[in-house]
C-alpha cells in the first residue's frame, strides 16, 4: 500500500489560477499592441520599384519605331537614334506612369525625363539590351 503524506507531495496550481495568469498576459499583450502600435511595412519603396519594373517591362517589349529589336534597344543603339527617339520615348514613359510620379530613363547615349532630387525614395529597374543597359528610375512628385 502506498502511504500519502499531508503536505509532502508536489504542489500544484489550480487550473483557474493558470487560466487567470494566461488571461492577464493576453490582455496586456493586446493592450501594448494598441498603445505602441504595429510597425507598418514600408511599401513606398516596393511600390516605386514595381512602377519602374512595369515601365521597363512595357518599354522592353514594345516594337521599335524604326530599327532595332525593341524600343529600348533602338534608343540605346546610337546617339543619333537616341536623339531621333528622345521625344517619343519621353511621351511614352509619361503616358505609362501615373501622374503622381516623376521619372528618368537613362541610356548609354543620354537621359530623358526629369532631374532626380537627391533626398527622395526612388524605384529602379534596368533592362539589358544588345546595345547597353537602359535604366528606368521613378519617384513621387
Amino acid at each position: 500500500m502506498t502511504e500519502r503524506r499531508a503536505g509532502g507531495g508536489r504542489g500544484q496550481l489550480s487550473l483557474s489560477v493558470v487560466e487567470a495568469g494566461v488571461g492577464v498576459v493576453l490582455v496586456l499583450a493586446v493592450s501594448m499592441g494598441f498603445v505602441l502600435g504595429v510597425p507598418q511595412p514600408d511599401t513606398r519603396d516596393t511600390q516605386l520599384d514595381a512602377y519602374a519594373r512595369d515601365a521597363a517591362t512595357v518599354l522592353g517589349n514594345e516594337p521599335p519605331r524604326h530599327r532595332g529589336v525593341t524600343r529600348l534597344s533602338e534608343v540605346a543603339r546610337s546617339a543619333d537614334a537616341f536623339e531621333r527617339e528622345r521625344a517619343a520615348l519621353d511621351r511614352r514613359v509619361d503616358r505609362l506612369l501615373p501622374d503622381s510620379l516623376m521619372y528618368q530613363v537613362e541610356t548609354p547615349h543620354g537621359t530623358v525625363g526629369y532631374d532626380r532630387p537627391g533626398s527622395v525614395a526612388v524605384g529602379v529597374a534596368t533592362v539589358t539590351t544588345a546595345n547597353g543597359p537602359v535604366t528606368v528610375r521613378v519617384w513621387y512628385a
